[in-house]
């Protein structure tokens, strides 16, 4: 099955291209955002390729997967048929609704040319879907190379843009974990974070784009992850934390109550229990242990990734046989 889908979100979509298809992925002379062609940082397989604009309109496309409302017209005017009607379409939704929460309506909602597929139950709920078929097809991981060791007694974050993102990802809260163990952030546009929160550069270090599986090494050296994001869909980081074998401490809110069960982490709404079990894990290894051992073995079963390809599969399959 050739698969047209973009380059959004790149742990999500490394997931998504380790299938047994062929992913084409629009690629720009600029590799702005609706051209970014393969990832730079990610590994992906020989399968993912990139197709220009020109190179689509010629292309045997099977199904379009779609990630943002814009996308629509643009797989219509470079593939020069109509998307929904004269090929299948999947709109992915990775994200949280913004705005007038429960009453936000999805830019999809209410159509009967494609289905929309949400990356959780929660965002499944929360978001006004209308009359247009939803599903949800749960995060699935390429299982990193590294397993938690934990011997530094510092706190890992992941976090992309968390000084404009701000209280979305909870990077105010961040200082109040600074003070009991250093952090270690990474991820997009985290240069200059400790500077933001007025923070000495030896309570918060920032590592700024930083390649997957470099990335993935460092976190694993790391006595916790934390994970304070207040109304975020369930951040890939975390289950690949998890995955790796590292104990969470992270706000009760959105899918992490039930992506993390109660002996794997800790979650609470309040920040001082968290501060309280950032502490605990920081200065007690052998729990911190305890609770990452229980964090592997329940992400590698429910966010493994033979798990998350077949669903996908079999979304995709269905979507393409009802179209003929």
């Amino acid at each position: 099955m050739n698969v047209l889908v973009w380059h959004v979100h790149g742990s999500w979509t490394t997931s998504f291209v380790h299938g047994k298809h062929r992913y084409l992925v629009p690629v720009t002379p600029d590799r702005g955002a609706y051209g970014l062609g393969r990832a730079r940082t990610y590994p992906w397989p020989d399968s993912a390729v990139e197709v220009t604009p020109a190179e689509l309109r010629r292309a045997d496309v099977d199904v379009v997967l779609l990630q943002r409302p814009e996308e629509f017209d643009l797989a219509c005017e470079w593939l020069g048929r109509r998307v929904g009607r004269d090929l299948p379409a999947i709109y992915v939704e990775h994200n949280t609704p913004k705005g007038d929460v429960p009453n936000n309506r999805h830019p999809m909602a209410d159509r009967d040319d494609l289905l929309l597929t949400h990356v959780t139950h929660f965002n499944e709920l929360f978001w006004d879907n209308g009359g247009t078929r939803t599903a949800v097809v749960e995060h699935g991981v390429v299982a990193p190379a590294v397993e938690w060791t934990g011997e530094l007694d510092r706190l890992a974050v992941v976090i992309n843009e968390p000084v404009r993102r701000w209280r979305v990802t909870g990077t105010d809260l961040l200082a109040r974990f600074a003070d009991l163990a250093p952090l270690d952030v990474y991820g997009m546009k985290v240069a200059g974070l400790a500077e933001h929160l007025g923070l000495p550069p030896d309570r918060l270090t920032s590592h700024d784009d930083v390649p997957q599986h470099a990335m993935h090494a460092e976190l694993a050296k790391r006595r916790a992850y934390l994970h304070l994001c207040r109304w975020t869909s369930l951040g890939l980081s975390l289950v690949e934390a998890m995955t790796m074998g590292m104990p969470v401490v992270a706000l009760a809110t959105t899918e992490a109550v039930d992506a993390v069960p109660p002996d794997a982490g800790v979650l609470s709404t309040r920040v001082d229990t968290l501060v309280e079990a950032a502490r605990w894990l920081a200065e007690d290894r052998d729990a911190a242990y305890r609770l990452g051992a229980r964090a592997r073995e329940v992400t590698k079963e429910r966010f493994g990734l033979d798990r998350f390809l077949a669903d996908w599969d079999r979304i995709m399959e269905e979507e393409t046989c009802a179209s003929r």
